[in-house]
């Protein structure tokens, strides 16, 4: 099977080289096409919404179309923190957006190109498809329980045989300190956007991904690679995944050609167990977590991702949040080392109060 599907990609490329020098156009991958057998974990025609369909447009914010966009102003002058403030297991907050609608689109991969990815299932921002921009989605509406995180938020849409699963009810999001001193961290800058995860990674480096959590979950079954093949016939139990981004920027760049690069893990101080931003993406900022539940359960054998085996999963993130909102957040919940809902409220501190009020807006 692994030596057909070579043959095949071979014979689709090729195809795609002589229409291009046709002036045809390329290849354009339906995200209904099934992956190769997941033995090897290797690289499938499935991806080809990342791979064989090269970008060949840029977003309107990026006037040059080099695959920069600088962010005005940048953060400079900072270097990573290696200061230990007192011990707090937790310094986060959610964002609990609800899915709002499907699309074979990718603003950040694939700008102003619409059906150029495969499928993604979006959340938070209503309006996000191939031609968003930062203007677009702060015009925008949202499912998110705060009205001001007009952020877009979107994975490779998930099918069981060809019919799709479609996470019901508010997702949560965490947004966390990443580093050891949670008190240098800082709001994410509008406009700010980045992938997490790569679906052409194999199945190894996706389980050893440094935002890998507990891979897939079902039932008792965790650290799942694969999907589970049966998962407990229950009503209460779902698909679950969870995976976290990176949380150390450059402070240069909004978007980078690869949409990676301006973003970095934190990594391990010397000689401490501390973790700190790298001396090149020296600035904090609140580390994402996706944590998704599909609401499938039973035989998993016939699953699959839009972009292609269990290990291909990845996601995108498009900052779009009201800026007081996002730092009343970060504030109060991430440098104050406290374990907030979505309106920024510890029910184990109640006498911290919350960062926003009943509507989950600010005060």
């Amino acid at each position: 099977m692994a030596r057909r599907s070579k043959i095949v990609s071979a014979t689709l490329i090729a195809g795609a080289l002589l229409l291009t020098s046709l002036g045809l156009g390329g290849i354009a991958m339906s995200a209904e096409a099934p992956p190769a057998e997941p033995a090897g974990g290797g690289v499938t025609a499935a991806h080809a919404g990342h791979v064989m369909a090269a970008p060949s447009s840029s977003s309107p914010e990026d006037p040059d179309g080099d695959g920069y966009i600088p962010a005005n102003p940048p953060v400079t002058g900072v270097t990573p923190s290696t200061k230990e403030p007192p011990h707090r297991y937790f310094h986060e907050f959610q964002a609990n957006c609800s899915v709002s609608h499907t699309k074979p689109d990718d603003p950040i991969v694939y700008p102003q190109q619409p059906g150029a990815s495969h499928d993604h299932t979006f959340m938070g921002n209503t309006t996000t498809d191939a031609a968003s921009t930062t203007a677009s989605l702060d015009a925008g509406r949202t499912t998110c329980k705060a009205p001001g995180d007009k952020s877009g938020y979107w994975m490779p849409t998930l099918f069981n045989a060809d019919r799709p699963v479609l996470p019901i009810g508010p997702q949560t999001i965490y947004y966390k300190a990443g580093v050891t001193d949670y008190t240098s961290v800082r709001p994410f800058p509008k406009g700010l956007r980045f992938v997490v995860g790569d679906p052409m990674q194999t199945a190894e480096e996706f389980r050893h991904h440094p935002g890998f959590v507990e891979g897939w979950e079902c039932g008792d079954s965790f650290f799942n690679i694969e999907f589970p093949e049966d998962c407990p016939s229950r009503p209460e139990v779902q698909l679950n995944i969870r995976f976290q981004a990176p949380s150390c920027w450059d402070g240069k760049y909004l978007d980078t050609p690869d949409h990676r690069s301006h973003m970095a893990y934190p990594v391990v101080n010397p000689g401490t167990n501390n973790n700190v931003c790298p001396a090149d993406h020296p600035v904090a900022l609140p580390m994402v977590e996706f944590k998704m539940a599909f609401p499938v359960n039973g035989d998993l054998s016939h699953a699959r991702l839009a972009s292609g085996p269990s290990w291909s999963f990845h996601y995108d993130f498009f900052n779009a949040w009201d800026a007081p909102t996002l730092k009343a957040l970060v504030d109060h919940c991430v440098v104050g080392a406290l374990q907030c809902d979505a309106r920024g409220y510890d029910q184990t501190h109640p006498e911290a109060g919350a960062a926003l009020d009943e509507n989950y807006e600010l005060p």
